[in-house]
């Protein structure tokens, strides 16, 4: 059975209560990087040696550049990765809420109006829709 345009509107007051409830949020991506520290006498100057214990590092994109971040401790590590997660939250948050919007915007009745469209009305859009062709 497809929802009504009331059930929508109870589903979209439902998540934008969610909105209010999210915490600290970041986009990015946590990596585990491998290093290797370029000392000739350590043991990851040997063949098929793993190299150091993994660097933890958060890579984002600012700007149109990458901007990778590294933690100096688990602690902040694990604030990260909470800030990360919450902002994944948000994400589908927004799709769904974009999901629930187009459905009501497909639901809702048009509001009937006398006639049609005027000349002039037609007129300007047409005009509006072969201005915006023309970019």
């Amino acid at each position: 059975m497809p929802d009504d345009v009331d059930t929508l509107e109870t589903k979209r007051s439902k998540l934008l209560e969610e909105f209010l409830r999210l915490g600290d949020l970041r986009p990015g991506s946590i990596t585990a990087v491998t290093r290797r520290c370029g000392k000739s006498s350590c043991h990851c100057a040997k063949r098929n040696d793993p190299g150091h214990d993994p660097q933890f590092r958060l890579t984002r994109r600012v700007a149109g550049k990458t901007v990778t971040e590294t933690f100096p401790n688990p602690t902040a590590l694990r604030k990260a990765q909470q800030e990360v997660t919450e902002f994944h939250r948000f994400q589908k948050l927004s799709q769904d809420l974009v999901t629930v919007n187009e459905k009501i915007c497909r639901l809702r009745p048009v509001e009937q109006q006398r006639g049609g469209w005027t000349e002039q009305e037609k007129k300007t859009l047409l005009r509006s829709i072969r201005k915006s062709r023309e970019k």
